[in-house]
C-alpha cells in the first residue's frame, strides 16, 4: 500500500504466500488497511521487515482471503419480477448485497448468464480463480437439460452446491429430472434465496 516493493518481499520471505495450496495462519489483525484480490493487507509488526522499512510505519502482513463464486443461469436476471409468487420479489442484486455483508471475511464472486456454453466457461474459470474454494451454482432450466454442465462439474476441482429458489420437486414433471446434482457436493432447494447462504456456508465448513 505504501511502498509495493514489500509485497515482493513478503513473497520471498514467506514462500507459502505464492502457494496456492497452502494457507497461512494469520495474527489477529488490527484495522484493514486495504483488500486485493484474493489478499487482506493488515497494519502490523513483522520483524524481518520492520529493521528495513524506510519510513516510520507500520508494515504488511498477508493472508489468503477465501472466494466463492455464485453463478446464476438463465432468466435469473429477472429475479424480483418474474413470476414472484414463486420466486419472491426480491431482485438477486438487492439480496447479494445483504449476502456479503453477512460473510465481510469471504470474497463473494457474481456472474449470471442466460447462455449455456458461457456457464461453462465461468465455471471453468471461477476453478482456476486464485483463493476460490467452491461455487454456489443455479444453472435454472439448464439444470434438467445440460449434459456439458454436468461435465463441466465433474472436470472441476473445486466443489459446487446446487441452489434452486423454488422446491423444483414440487412443480412441473420436467423439472424433476436433474442432470447436474450427481456431479455436485450437494443441492438446496425451496428455501427461497436463503439457500445461496446456506450454499455458501457449506462450502466454508
Amino acid at each position: 500500500p505504501w511502498d509495493w516493493g514489500f509485497l515482493r518481499m513478503a513473497t520471498t520471505l514467506y514462500p507459502c504466500f505464492n502457494n496456492k495450496q497452502v494457507r497461512c495462519e494469520p495474527k489477529k489483525p488490527v484495522a484493514p488497511v486495504m483488500k486485493t484480490v484474493g489478499l487482506f493487507i493488515f497494519n502490523c509488526k513483522i520483524p524481518q521487515f520492520k529493521w528495513n522499512y524506510p519510513k516510520n510505519i507500520y508494515t504488511c502482513y498477508l493472508c489468503y482471503m477465501n472466494r466463492v463464486e455464485i453463478i446464476n443461469g438463465p432468466n435469473l436476471n429477472l429475479l424480483g419480477t418474474r413470476e414472484p409468487e414463486i420466486y419472491g420479489n426480491q431482485s438477486f442484486e438487492d439480496y447479494l448485497v445483504g449476502l456479503k455483508m453477512r460473510f465481510t471475511g469471504v470474497e463473494i464472486g457474481y456472474s449470471q448468464s442466460n447462455v449455456e456454453g458461457e456457464i461453462v466457461n465461468l465455471l471453468q474459470a471461477a476453478a482456476q480463480a486464485e483463493g476460490c474454494v467452491g461455487i454456489v451454482l443455479n444453472a435454472a432450466a439448464y439444470t434438467h437439460t445440460s449434459i456439458a454442465i454436468a461435465d463441466a462439474i465433474k472436470a472441476i476441482h473445486i466443489p459446487v452446491v446446487l441452489v434452486h429458489v423454488s422446491n423444483v420437486y414440487a412443480r412441473e414433471v420436467e423439472r424433476k429430472t436433474d442432470l447436474l446434482v450427481s456431479s455436485a457436493r450437494g443441492l438446496i432447494c425451496g428455501l427461497g434465496l436463503n439457500g445461496y447462504e446456506l450454499a455458501v456456508r457449506a462450502l466454508l465448513c
